[in-house]
C-alpha cells in the first residue's frame, strides 16, 4: 500500500472518533439500564473490538489467520465467561 503516512493517521483518528462516539454512551446505558458491572462492559468492548480488528486485518490488510489466534480467541472467550458467571 502507498498511503501517504499522514492520510492513514486521519482516517486512523477518525476510526477511533465514531468508536468512542459509540462506545461512551454504549458503555454508560450498558452500566446503568443492564445490571452488568463495569468489568464485564470493558471486557466485552476489549472482545468486540478484537473480532473487528481481526476481520479487518484479515480482509483489508490481507494479513494471513494463524492457528494460533483461533487458541488466543478460545481462551479470551473463557475469560468472558468466567467474568459474566455468577
Amino acid at each position: 500500500m502507498n498511503v501517504p503516512i499522514w492520510k492513514a493517521i486521519v482516517v486512523s483518528w477518525f476510526i477511533a472518533l465514531f468508536e468512542y462516539c459509540l462506545m461512551v454512551p454504549a458503555n454508560r446505558i450498558g452500566y446503568h439500564q443492564s445490571g452488568v458491572t463495569a468489568f464485564q462492559l470493558k471486557m466485552a468492548q476489549e472482545i468486540i473490538t478484537l473480532v473487528v480488528f481481526t476481520v479487518f486485518a484479515v480482509m483489508y490488510l490481507k494479513e494471513p489467520f494463524h492457528w494460533k489466534y483461533i487458541v488466543s480467541f478460545v481462551l479470551l472467550l473463557g475469560a468472558v465467561y468466567f467474568m459474566f458467571k455468577k
